[in-house]
């Protein structure tokens, strides 16, 4: 079983809150506004859980002035 941080987990439950409806693009700073972390916090993480995280696909998805991540079921 894989091991998350508080951070970590707080994160993919939002996630999978966000993906019931479908396919979904995020941005770091949505998610920590929505979650009470920064989007430093939250940006640093997501890389990680792209490779671990089984409930969610965590897939970067484009950069413009920050990246963008492109989240779908797992």
């Amino acid at each position: 079983m894989t091991e998350y941080t508080e951070e970590e987990r707080r994160i993919l439950a939002y996630l999978t809150d966000s993906v019931t409806r479908g396919e979904r693009y995020v941005r770091s700073k949505t998610i920590a506004d929505a979650i009470d972390l920064t989007a430093k916090q939250v940006g640093s993480r997501l890389p990680r859980l792209a490779e671990k995280a089984d409930d969610v696909e965590i897939e970067k998805w484009g950069r413009a002035r920050s990246t963008t991540w492109r989240v779908t079921r797992g």
